[in-house]
């Protein structure tokens, strides 16, 4: 569901970005924006240009992916390698600092957030004399329901 308020001042901001980058403000690329913030959890660029298709929203594979770079570039919207060839992106301004726990067999990934680690991000910077901006966290496992399904076919 899209927060209005929050949606409006991400495309202040893009207009912002893209003004200063000489770059066409079209109507496409606010569409894309929008359709990713009216999402929750991860996506691909696939899941994201059918789900504008299918809402009859007409727009190129490589507007999705033009479009996706340049909000990455901007902080907008962050992409991550969950070990997979398949690029995954999720919205990200305006919401917290999170990890990533990824099943490596149904490859789902489950978000947490533990500030003990921004603690260490915090220690770890002052102890090195670095002023940390972001970090990335990807603890990978097999999931309860993974391993479940794999005990019920060894007993069968």
């Amino acid at each position: 569901m899209l927060d209005v308020e929050k949606y409006e001042e991400v495309k202040k901001i893009f207009t912002a970005y893209l003004e200063s980058k000489g770059l066409r403000k079209t109507s496409e690329r606010y569409a894309i924006l929008e359709e990713i913030y009216s999402r929750t959890g991860h996506f691909d660029v696939e899941e994201l240009y059918a789900g504008m298709k299918e809402r009859g929203i007409q727009v190129s594979r490589a507007t999705v992916y033009n479009t996706l770079d340049l909000l990455v570039e901007h902080h907008l919207v962050s992409k991550h390698q969950f070990g997979r060839n398949l690029a995954q992106y999720e919205k990200s301004y305006g919401y917290r600092q999170h990890d990533h726990v990824i099943c490596t067999e149904c490859h789902k990934v489950v978000e947490f957030c533990d500030p003990r680690i921004h603690g260490i991000q915090t220690m770890v910077g002052e102890l090195l004399n670095f002023h940390i901006l972001h970090h990335s966290l990807n603890l990978y496992g097999i999931c309860g329901d993974c391993r479940a399904k794999a005990a019920r076919t060894t007993t069968e």
